[in-house]
């Protein structure tokens, strides 16, 4: 894997295949999150129906129905409440924004799966989609983050750690005692957080100022 880097007019950074399935996987998990209908790497929906990529996101942007808080705390990190001590202003905020922001949002992780699913090892971002790429990056970080149960950056180093302990254990062919679901989705966040770091520092050299 290389990060984001500016070549030109585009940012680019180097996916071999199993990276790019791995995490346009997880963009589709979050995706699923945020609606009713799964879908898959290769384009085919659960129900077999799988014609383009129009019907694996179909009715993740428009579910209908009056918004309730979320129950799935993963969730409730992408669609926050706005007034945890006032129910009836939460509701009322919710009910006139949500369905706009998981537009949003299902928007942009499908921009993403998109470009993730074009098989080529470059991705490729125009300054116009960079932003939004970062957002949606964001979005599988803070469900990522929510699985891990980083809540703060004692958190954080504590995975690390155990990412570590794990990584020295598999190089030694050793057993030891970590949750071995728990490293690799740690790993993955952290891979994903660096691809943020680069993409946005990127932005930050001047390359996105027309964004």
């Amino acid at each position: 894997m290389r990060g984001f880097e500016a070549e030109g007019d585009v940012l680019v950074a180097v996916l071999d295949d199993e990276e790019r399935t791995v995490i346009a996987r997880i963009v589709a998990d979050v995706g699923l999150l945020l609606g009713d209908v799964r879908f898959d790497l290769e384009g085919d929906a659960e129900d077999g129906s799988g014609d383009d990529e129009a019907a694996l996101f179909a009715g993740l942007s428009d579910l209908g129905g009056t918004p309730t808080r979320p129950r799935d705390p993963a969730v409730l990190r992408l669609l926050p409440t706005a007034a945890p001590d006032d129910a009836e202003v939460s509701d009322e905020f919710r009910r006139l924004t949500e369905g706009d922001l998981r537009s949003l949002k299902v928007d942009r992780l499908r921009t993403m799966w998109r470009q993730l699913s074009e098989g080529e090892p470059d991705w490729r971002l125009s300054l116009e989609d960079a932003m939004p790429t970062a957002a949606a990056l964001t979005d599988v970080r803070l469900v990522l983050a929510t699985r891990l149960g980083l809540d703060s950056d004692a958190d954080v180093d504590r995975l690390h750690e155990e990412i570590d302990a794990g990584v020295r254990a598999l190089d030694a062919d050793e057993e030891a005692e970590v949750d071995h679901e728990r490293v690799w989705l740690g790993m993955l966040y952290q891979a994903l957080s660096w691809l943020q770091e680069t993409l946005v520092a990127c932005l930050a050299a001047g390359q996105g100022d027309d964004v």
